[in-house]
């Protein structure tokens, strides 16, 4: 059985008005909760805030998006994207070096795989956290093609710009 992850996904423009740094449709991701661990009610405002309340965090460029949609990935992926994302710990977090930040990476990876081996391919997901006494609180939620009502995937807009 092919392994499952979730890419990113964009519907619209509204990413990259939300997050700081929106991710490309299409990008590898994972919830990123990591990056939130510190966190204080004063971190969280404006498009901090967004990324913190419902942000997936982008293997490619390390954007956030509002959603992914699960599909299978190739091992060997998964072993490139636990490395890129080891290097992301060594240069933004101060993990001393690749080695020491690979098994983390792995258990990230492994984390959103699992999340992601419930659910068929194709299946939206969504991240909603929030800050409690004890840490980052994640809940995810999950929509079926076949639930995803017309204003959630349509794209709003004139296709010519003389049409609107």
């Amino acid at each position: 059985m092919m392994p499952k992850l979730a890419r990113t996904i964009r519907f619209d423009e509204s990413d990259g008005n939300v997050f700081s740094r929106p991710a490309e449709s299409g990008e590898w991701a994972i919830s990123g909760g990591f990056e939130f661990s510190n966190w204080t009610e004063g971190d969280l405002t404006g498009k901090a805030r967004q990324a913190f309340a419902n942000g997936w965090l982008a293997l490619d460029s390390f954007g956030r998006a509002t959603f992914v949609a699960v599909a299978h990935v190739e091992a060997p992926e998964l072993e490139r994207l636990a490395e890129r994302l080891a290097d992301h710990f060594v240069t933004v977090y101060g993990a001393p070096d690749r080695a020491a930040a690979l098994p983390h990476a792995q258990d990230e990876i492994a984390y959103m795989q699992d999340l992601c081996d419930e659910h068929a391919a194709n299946t939206l997901l969504v991240v909603q956290r929030e800050l409690t006494g004890s840490g980052v609180k994640e809940s995810f939620r999950a929509i079926r093609p076949a639930e995803a009502e017309i204003d959630m995937v349509a794209v709003h807009g004139a296709l010519d710009p003389g049409d609107g």
